[in-house]
């Protein structure tokens, strides 16, 4: 199996429209309904994730997938409608198939995200065997 390099950078950018704030998380919480519309936390560490399964795409094996483990984020500022939000990732430690990942997103005027992220390498018959397994339990 051949790893990623510690080192490696990924950058990501989307445009937050009302889809990605804290209102439209999910019919499932619906306290979050009269929340304020800026970028949620929620999205923001989906999209830190989404960063680092494009950087790691090219490195892994066929069969091979990453699942995030630890999520380790501040959110330090809001982002409205319609500025921009960039997640740069940098692979920082490679502990066998763990990898851990520095984040740092910004929107056009600030920094309003940093800390750290980690994803396990696994195979992914055996993780949906695993799955399987386990919803028959």
């Amino acid at each position: 199996m051949a790893l990623p390099p510690i080192g490696l950078r990924h950058r990501e950018s989307v445009t937050v429209d009302a889809s990605l704030t804290v209102p439209k998380v999910s019919p499932a919480f619906p306290h979050f309904h009269d929340m304020p519309p800026v970028f949620a936390t929620a999205f923001m560490v989906g999209f830190v994730e989404e960063t680092c399964v494009a950087a790691l795409e090219p490195h892994l094996e066929p069969g091979q997938r990453t699942v995030g483990t630890r999520v380790d984020l501040s959110h330090e500022a809001a982002t409205p409608i319609g500025m921009t939000v960039t997640v740069d990732i940098e692979l920082v430690e490679v502990d066998g198939k763990r990898l851990r990942f520095k984040v740092e997103a910004r929107d056009d005027k600030d920094v309003i995200g940093r800390g750290h992220h980690e994803r396990f390498i696994i195979d992914e018959a055996k993780f949906m065997a695993r799955l399987e397994t386990k919803t028959r339990s």
